[in-house]
């Protein structure tokens, strides 16, 4: 069985020789992309990797609620993904530090220039549901990664996450459960049916390539 170390030395030896390296950590919302994304980041060389979230490029909801899409919130025509295209073709360049915006959960919202993707550093995670989603305009980041990871977890699983997810955060059963299965998990499946394959594959703890 591999490790988040073991997917570290990969994304390290992916990266030698080469100034900076883009890597894409994908999988449907309650996978556990974050947490990996920090376990990657603790295991890889101090100073060197940094984090995009995907999350950070939502549509405002001002902006959802005039789409009509604010029921939706989280579907791909949900974000920005042309905002994030353009950030990762900035970081690519290494023209220097470059600010992205995070999603605040709690609060709801995005918060712009939120964290800074240094110019020192080579290593860089971008971590999302639809990363490697093969339909426009989604399709167009592929050229930008130069290694994918998906996160592969039964749908019940995701499920169970998803709805401790919401009333952690305040909803009622009820709410959360009509959110996950109208919107959250329809979500997953998209991804789970409609992604490109990845270099890495990290299912229920087992990495496999």
């Amino acid at each position: 069985m591999q490790t988040a170390d073991d997917i570290a030395a990969r994304i390290v030896e992916r990266a030698r020789g080469l100034r900076r390296i883009i890597v894409a950590l994908a999988g449907p919302p309650g996978a556990g992309k974050s947490t990996l994304s920090e376990r990657l980041l603790a295991a890889l060389p101090a100073g060197e990797a940094a984090l995009v979230p995907m999350d950070g490029f939502h549509f405002d909801n001002a902006v959802l609620d005039a789409m009509a899409l604010r029921n939706r919130k989280g579907a791909p025509e949900t974000f920005d993904c042309a905002g994030l295209a353009a950030a990762l073709r900035r970081i690519r360049s290494g023209e220097g530090d470059v600010a992205v915006p995070v999603f605040d959960r709690e609060a709801d919202l995005a918060r712009a220039g939120a964290a800074i993707i240094p110019a020192a550093a080579r290593l860089i995670l971008v971590e999302g549901n639809y990363l490697l989603l093969d339909r426009a305009p989604w399709s167009e980041l592929a050229p930008l990664f130069d290694l994918t990871i998906v996160i592969e977890v039964p749908i019940e699983e995701l499920q169970r996450r998803l709805l401790a997810r919401w009333t952690e955060l305040g909803r009622s059963e009820e709410a959360a459960r009509g959110w996950v299965e109208g919107n959250d998990l329809p979500n997953a499946r998209l991804v789970i049916e409609g992604s490109r394959r990845a270099d890495i594959v990290w299912g229920n703890g087992v990495v496999s390539a």
